[in-house]
């Protein structure tokens, strides 16, 4: 390295650790790019006897890192419909997998650079969770790398506790290096509907949410629609999906409840197209860049959803802050639907009764500022003290500002005990640790 063409090993970690939150920048000790299961068995091993803790990209300070980029072979069982593939997929090359191998899916999120390997054991949540639950629901199998380096095959046949905990904690208990999957038939006509508009006052946005919330908080609502509220400082935009033709979504009584029906834009699209339209409307592209942010989130069952006066009293506080020009996004999207279907205690992911779940973001250019942070915080106590029996969030979401034992108990809830009982058996030594993962029993 003594030439001017050289690169400092901090450059090459750099390149390869890939941070997700610049508020938060993580040196690793090193960056793993194994070539198939058995490399990743011998990283972990080697790192263990390193005394070197280990985890997914973006994770913490000194550890080793371990990309699985170069695990992405597919394979689709013709007679099972049963798809295989390695953990270092992810979503967009998974969706032309299952398209060009039999026209199938899965239910997932909506960024197509999400890597599976985090999406399927955490959650998976997205537009079609309502229809068809989460992605991990869709995993019949995986293969685990465990803390001592041991491979194994996790089903509900063969190691089920550590099945269990892969699915909605996967992180503190092993590296998923394949999956195998449950597919279904690409949705056929799919309605998508989006009503954007600039407000005048916040206030204007407090009686688009009443109705809003009146009809995605209805347990009678057909689970093949799903919607978003998004709201930003000038304005909200309201977005719906609907599996289904338009004669059924008109049938479904939907539109006549649904805000700005009659204003919004309505299109029928497939189900390629529309996972190319729920990425561009996520701002997927953006949000693929690392860049400093902060924020919250919430899980709100039927009994935590916000009366008209907590309504009212949120977009004020919104509406007082709008002078300090400070930027914000909230999401409200819904859940229900199948996601119900599934026991609590089933998998470890414990948000089942979620009706709704809230998020609040706001960046900042190196660092996020004091006003961000505050306005931020501001939101969520609102909600927060008009849902007190709101006490979970999904781990996806992540509120990297939690210390451990907060996030442990609003990411797994009545789960968290017997995660920590399984992780006593499976990872005693945390040899999988990050700033909130799941801690052994005592």
């Amino acid at each position: 390295m003594g030439n001017g063409h050289s690169i400092s090993i901090r450059d090459c970690l750099d390149a390869w650790a890939k941070p997700f939150n610049l508020e938060f920048p993580v040196i690793p000790a090193a960056v793993v790019r194994p070539q198939n299961v058995i490399e990743v068995s011998e990283t972990v091993k080697c790192a263990k006897q390193s005394g070197l803790k280990q985890h997914g990209l973006g994770g913490d300070h000194g550890a080793v890192s371990i990309d699985l980029v170069n695990l992405k072979d597919f394979e689709m069982d013709n007679e099972t419909w049963y798809a295989s593939f390695g953990a270092g997929t992810n979503l967009g090359e998974l969706d032309k997998n299952l398209h060009t191998f039999g026209r199938r899916a899965i239910a997932h999120g909506t960024c197509p650079s999400v890597g599976t390997g985090g999406h399927l054991t955490v959650g998976g949540l997205g537009p079609i969770s309502r229809m068809w639950g989460g992605a991990l629901d869709h995993v019949v199998e995986m293969e685990v790398v465990t803390a001592d380096g041991t491979i194994y095959l996790a089903s509900q046949n063969r190691t089920p506790d550590l099945f269990w905990a892969m699915r909605g904690a996967g992180a503190s208990f092993g590296i998923v290096t394949r999956f195998v999957v449950k597919t279904r038939p690409e949705p056929g006509n799919i309605v998508q509907y989006s009503y954007s508009l600039t407000l005048n006052s916040q206030t204007e946005t407090a009686g688009l949410y009443k109705e809003w919330q009146a009809l995605v908080g209805d347990p009678t609502m057909d689970r093949r629609f799903a919607s978003l509220f998004v709201v930003q400082p000038l304005g909200a935009l309201i977005t719906g999906t609907f599996f289904g033709s338009e004669a059924k979504y008109q049938a479904s009584g939907i539109p006549a409840r649904l805000p700005g029906a009659s204003k919004g834009a309505v299109w029928l699209t497939n189900w390629m197209g529309h996972l190319l339209h729920e990425a561009e409307a996520a701002g997927c592209t953006l949000a693929s860049i690392p860049t400093a942010f902060y924020s919250k989130s919430l899980s709100l069952n039927e009994q935590d959803l916000l009366n008209d006066t907590a309504i009212t009293n949120l977009f004020q506080y919104l509406e007082d802050s709008r002078s300090k020009s400070t930027p914000f996004t909230i999401i409200f999207n819904t859940e229900g639907g199948a996601m119900m279907d599934t026991p609590v205690n089933a998998t470890a992911y414990p948000h089942r009764d979620s009706v709704i779940m809230y998020q609040s973001y706001g960046i900042g250019v190196g660092k996020v500022s004091a006003a961000t942070r505050k306005l931020l915080d501001g939101i969520h106590e609102r909600i927060q003290r008009s849902a007190p029996g709101a006490r979970s969030t999904y781990a996806g979401y992540v509120d990297a500002w939690l210390d451990r034992k907060a996030a442990q108990e609003l990411y797994w809830a009545d789960n968290l005990q017997r995660l920590q009982e399984i992780k006593k058996r499976w990872d005693p030594d945390q040899v999988f640790r990050n700033p909130q993962s799941v801690e052994p029993a005592d």
